[in-house]
């Protein structure tokens, strides 16, 4: 099978499983394997940016070790910067470029070049998608487009799950609300919810409300 026609395939199998999904978690884990399968890359990892601290947070990974993700925070403005702004940033050498933040643990951890995409919604950067191979990655035109289309998919179905989210919690609100006023302005009677039967008087007659 031609690459191209592998990557075409891979990229509708991803559309259709997250766009089923609902889930952060799922929806960044369906990402890095679907690449990594595609690319049959060394591993595959999506960051999100916390606005607070304007650092990478890890979603999801597949293909690297505990030890390698937990080098320590990932700073949005230092770590390839550019692919949060301007758009994809290929490095081609690991130990020997100035926007690897963690040369030496790259190093160490097996990884040769890298390839970042940016996740964006509404024009607004939210997060990055790496790739990361074992050898020199000589990155093609083709497997950039790929890593995009992907990254785009990723970003529309993450909107999704927090715009779902918010909607559940609105409607979880929102009944919780209806429930308080329902106990707050129901009246009861002494004698409601009691059978007729263990109501009435020993003489046989029914009690008066």
């Amino acid at each position: 099978m031609k690459k191209s026609l592998m990557n075409y395939e891979t990229l509708l199998k991803l559309t259709q499983r997250i766009s089923m999904s609902r889930e952060f978690d799922e929806i960044a884990l369906l990402t890095v394997t679907g690449v990594r399968d595609a690319l049959q890359c060394k591993g595959c990892a999506l960051f999100l940016v916390n606005p607070k601290t304007q650092e990478l947070e890890l979603a999801a990974s597949t293909g690297l070790s505990q030890e390698y993700l937990d080098k320590g925070p990932i700073s949005a403005m230092r770590s390839i910067a550019e692919a949060l702004k301007e758009g994809p940033v290929a490095v081609t050498d690991v130990g020997d470029d100035p926007r690897i933040q963690y040369p030496r643990e790259a190093l160490a951890e097996g990884i040769a070049s890298i390839l970042a995409v940016p996740i964006r919604t509404h024009e607004e950067p939210i997060g990055a998608l790496r790739i990361y191979t074992a050898e020199r990655w000589e990155h093609t035109l083709e497997d950039v487009n790929f890593a995009q289309a992907v990254a785009q998919i990723a970003g529309m179905a993450i909107e999704m799950a927090r715009l779902y989210r918010g909607l559940k919690s609105s409607i979880e609100i929102l009944k919780a609300s209806r429930d308080l006023r329902r106990v707050g302005t129901k009246r009861w009677t002494p004698y409601e919810g009691v059978p007729h039967s263990a109501g009435k008087l020993h003489g046989g007659g029914e009690p008066s409300y």
